[in-house]
């Protein structure tokens, strides 16, 4: 298996399958904050037909991506740009959803690309020193439908050239295995047990500016009596 994995690990992103046409699109990213408005601009995956861990290419195909989906498509446009293409898994309390971002660095210090629907989870300027204080950043926003902050622990950054990109760039299927692995990764704890239990939630006003979304979900056609 290591032999496999530096095999994977010396692969060239223009060797993994994409076409030229689908290689041209992602070249164009060529800054973190271009890479985040290009994901901005793709509509959120509602999952309406169940769920999906969409590849890079079915993601380009589809024009839709939720977080694991994007994180992967801005991966892999750092990987073009010779940046290693690194994502960092966040997980949370069982009432919430756990949250996939791409993580770079510049002159020490790590930001982040993140796919999602609100406001507060999105784009981070390279300016924490440690993968905790990245992660961090997201807590107080990070919060469920009852105002409760949930975030509770956050991976090290994992290099996706560590997976078959047949797994995740070029895969037809949805991408359970790499989801897996990276579910899979140990979680460093951002809270003490004592801390979780003193968490204030977060109040009205902020909860409702919480629920604005970017892609809101197609209201579904009222029946005919």
């Amino acid at each position: 298996m290591s032999d496999v994995r530096t095999a994977w690990r010396s692969l060239r992103p223009t060797s993994v399958g994409l076409t030229a046409r689908e290689l041209a699109v992602l070249r164009r990213l060529d800054t973190p904050a271009k890479i985040q408005a290009f994901l901005n601009r793709i509509p959120i995956n509602h999952e309406h037909d169940g769920e999906t861990v969409l590849s890079v290419r079915e993601v380009l195909r589809q024009r839709r991506a939720h977080c694991i989906e994007g994180a992967f498509v801005a991966a892999f446009a750092l990987w073009l740009r010779g940046e290693p293409p690194l994502v960092m898994h966040m997980d949370c309390d069982l009432s919430d959803y756990p949250h996939v971002i791409t993580v770079y660095r510049r002159d020490g210090c790590w930001g982040a690309i993140s796919k999602t629907n609100g406001s507060r989870l999105r784009f981070r300027d390279p300016v924490y020193r440690s993968l905790r204080e990245l992660a961090l950043s997201y807590f107080h926003e990070y919060t469920n439908k009852r105002g409760e902050k949930t975030l509770r622990s956050y991976t090290a950054a994992f290099d996706l050239r560590r997976i078959d990109p047949a797994l995740w760039v070029t895969n037809p299927e949805s991408c359970w295995e790499a989801h897996d692995r990276l579910e899979a990764l140990r979680h460093y704890p951002l809270l003490a047990a004592r801390q979780i239990r003193a968490l204030a939630r977060a109040d009205p006003f902020e909860r409702r500016v919480g629920k604005v979304e970017q892609y809101p979900a197609p209201r579904k056609p009222a029946r005919r009596r």
